[in-house]
């Protein structure tokens, strides 16, 4: 499972040089040739569940005479630079796709051209929006792993107490959600005690945008469109949302109080009635709360039309890696067919024992996800949480992602930031926006040369 990552500044940090454009080779280990062996470090990776452990379990099976070291915990980028810049980094780093761009350009990260080739990996078995996110200048940097697509979560059973119906719930009516918003949520006093519709900026302010018909990003990853209008409209109106239940400050104190990740979530608990998020929150609910009303639908353009926006992690391997043999071959067999099948099955094998359903996987691999619903997945006889796995595969070949850019992370961190400064009061959007444009325009410039 795969959360978002926020970039951050990275002002004092050493720039080093692109490496080779041959970049890092494979192990001959699977072509029946001399096996990988030697120590093998990764950074931004962990134990959270049998998915990561029978896949580390098999590379552990199939490499005896690899050395891992799993250095658990999420991406830090300062340890993560420093060590690159020391000459003593992990060979391998689990890492938000979105930033690879940004590494790839400053030489951190270590083109893959050769170990694809040595490893035979196929890159087309990975989802076009991943294998993108990975690839700069046609070059590719990462294997993608996990797919995360965003979806509209509705808590049915309120909707049935304001007197409405799943199907009354547009987002794609920018002009009627004021009136929907006030609708659904609870403020009394001053306080809010229900969230009605909860737009998720600035996390998906991307996807907003691309409804609105504007991308923030041109498909090359090189110029901003941070200050078009349409991308103005968007957050405007989201803004204009979370401003009605309340302001930030008190939205937010909310729903930091939400636990997505357990029984008390806030869809039980009847805290939120409609809201876009990444897929994994089904997994979630049908383990820890099977009996809420839930219904899942599309996010869609404002034609009607579904859309949504594609993330997730991606290795790389490092530059100075000490063991890049055996990285590749690391990297190939954590994101191949067969692995991800072992790691479905034992998480429908844990889901059974549990008694608990099993709501698929979804996965950059196009070809194992296809596997895994095939051969794995067997409807849970609840029908919501059945139809919302029918939307998720559904929407997987719609996403879109924001391209690879030499200054992803800086450009992430203008957008992220003129919202901030919006929704804390401090600027209007069309005003916060021009300044984002003109912070990740000079970024990208600075990139180019």
């Amino acid at each position: 499972m795969t959360r978002t990552l926020r970039a951050t500044a990275f002002l004092g940090v050493i720039t080093l040089a692109l490496a080779g454009c041959g970049g890092v080779g494979g192990g001959d280990d699977d072509k029946g040739g001399t096996a990988t062996s030697g120590a093998l470090s990764t950074m931004g990776f962990g134990f959270s569940d049998e998915i990561a452990t029978t896949r580390i379990d098999a590379f552990k099976r199939d490499h005896p005479d690899v050395e891992l070291k799993v250095t658990e915990g999420a991406f830090d980028e300062q340890q993560f630079l420093s060590a690159v810049a020391s000459g003593n980094p992990p060979d391998l780093v689990y890492m938000d796709r979105k930033l690879i761009g940004t590494y790839a350009k400053r030489g951190s990260i270590q083109p893959l051209t050769d170990c694809v080739k040595e490893q035979d990996i196929d890159l087309d078995q990975y989802r076009p929006a991943a294998r993108a996110q990975v690839t700069l200048d046609d070059t590719v940097y990462g294997i993608p792993e996990f797919s995360t697509v965003r979806v509209v979560y509705l808590n049915e059973g309120l909707l049935k107490q304001a007197g409405m119906t799943v199907d009354e719930v547009n987002l794609a009516d920018w002009a009627g959600l004021p009136a929907l918003n006030a609708k659904l949520a609870t403020v009394s006093g001053g306080r809010l005690s229900r969230i009605g519709i909860d737009p998720k900026i600035p996390e998906f302010l991307p996807m907003w945008a691309k409804a609105n018909g504007v991308d923030m990003l041109s498909a090359d990853g090189r110029t901003a469109h941070l200050d078009d209008p349409k991308v103005v409209e968007a957050l405007t109106t989201g803004v204009n949302l979370i401003q009605q239940q309340g302001g930030w400050g008190k939205f937010k104190s909310f729903r930091d109080t939400f636990d997505f990740f357990g029984a008390q979530n806030p869809l039980s608990k009847k805290q939120i009635v409609a809201w876009p998020m990444e897929e994994w929150f089904l997994n979630q609910a049908a383990k820890n709360s099977p009996d809420v009303e839930l219904v899942v639908k599309p996010f869609t353009d404002r034609q009607g039309k579904p859309l949504t926006q594609s993330g997730g992690q991606a290795w790389v391997i490092t530059k100075g890696a000490k063991n890049p043999d055996a990285a590749c071959a690391f990297v190939k067999q954590m994101t191949a067919t067969d692995t991800w099948m072992a790691a479905a099955k034992a998480r429908v094998d844990a889901r059974k024992a549990a008694g608990q359903p099993f709501t698929g996987l979804y996965t950059a691999n196009a070809e194992a996800d296809k596997k895994i619903f095939e051969e794995l997945y067997q409807p849970t006889g609840n029908k919501r949480f059945d139809d919302a796995v029918a939307t998720i595969r559904s929407v997987q070949d719609v996403a879109f992602a924001l391209p690879a850019s030499p200054a992803a992370a800086e450009f992430d961190k203008a957008y992220y930031d003129a919202v901030n400064r919006v929704l804390a009061g401090q600027q209007q959007p069309a005003q916060a926006l021009q300044r984002a444009q003109q912070e990740a325009t000079a970024a990208l410039d600075k990139a180019a040369k």
